[in-house]
């Protein structure tokens, strides 16, 4: 067999995988039937991925693949705070259309073993934060702004995908939650310093830049930078 043909085996064989937990989330393949589909034998399979785990590292990798590509198509605002919720929009859709790759992808632990294919779009995500803290827009560390992001984000996906039906609402509100708590921006209060104020405004305004319009918002958040930059007396 050639190198291609051996590719293409393997590539079918992943696919057909991948199809079998699409058309069955949560529920248990046969290999058997992975190889019928394909039209070859079990020894063939094992020749490609050694063990049923094997198979099912690969259709993750191929999850985590068909995850960054879609990311990869959305354009950038500009805004590392508004590309952030954008990110956990598409985060959401993508598990709620995926459920069968998205629950292998994060619903299948193994303690102290993190899927190696995992470390991409948490670098994506690590860099984006790295962008909003490199602005002063946040009030921890990037890399545990990442964390608060990729933690919640996962919750409420999977929650929407075990009970089978959208929740926009929840899952909007756990997301600004969470925004707000690496931003600094649940801390306001009477007595909140100004520099917590103007961060507050700057992620309102850039949630909402249809109150403003586009180049009134950014030069508004300009200004507040500004006043956020100045020592306080």
């Amino acid at each position: 067999m050639s190198d291609a043909a051996k590719g293409d085996t393997r590539t079918r064989l992943i696919e057909a995988a991948a199809d079998l937990i699409a058309a069955s989330p949560g529920e248990d393949i046969s290999l058997r039937e992975i190889c019928d589909r394909v039209g070859v034998k079990m020894p063939t399979l094992y020749h490609f991925f050694g063990s049923k785990q094997g198979i099912l590292d690969a259709v993750i990798a191929h999850g985590f693949d068909l995850y960054i590509s879609q990311k990869q198509a959305h354009e950038s605002s500009g805004d590392p705070i508004q590309d952030l919720r954008d990110g956990w929009d598409a985060h959401v859709a993508f598990g709620l259309q995926n459920p069968g790759f998205y629950t292998l992808m994060y619903g299948k632990i193994h303690p102290g073993d993190p899927a190696p294919a995992e470390a991409r779009p948490t670098a994506i995500l690590l860099e984006l934060m790295q962008r909003a803290e490199a602005e002063g827009r946040l009030s921890v560390p990037a890399d545990q702004a990442a964390a608060h992001i990729l933690l919640t984000n996962i919750g409420v996906t999977l929650r929407q995908i075990i009970y089978a039906r959208p929740d926009p609402v929840l899952s909007g509100a756990v997301r600004e939650a969470t925004i707000a708590a690496i931003t600094g921006a649940s801390r306001q209060s009477a007595g909140a310093s100004r520099k917590g104020s103007a961060h507050y405004l700057m992620e309102y305004s850039a949630a909402h830049p249809d109150v403003l319009g586009d180049a009134e918002t950014a030069l508004l958040n300009s200004w507040l930078q500004r006043l956020a930059d100045v020592d306080e007396d």
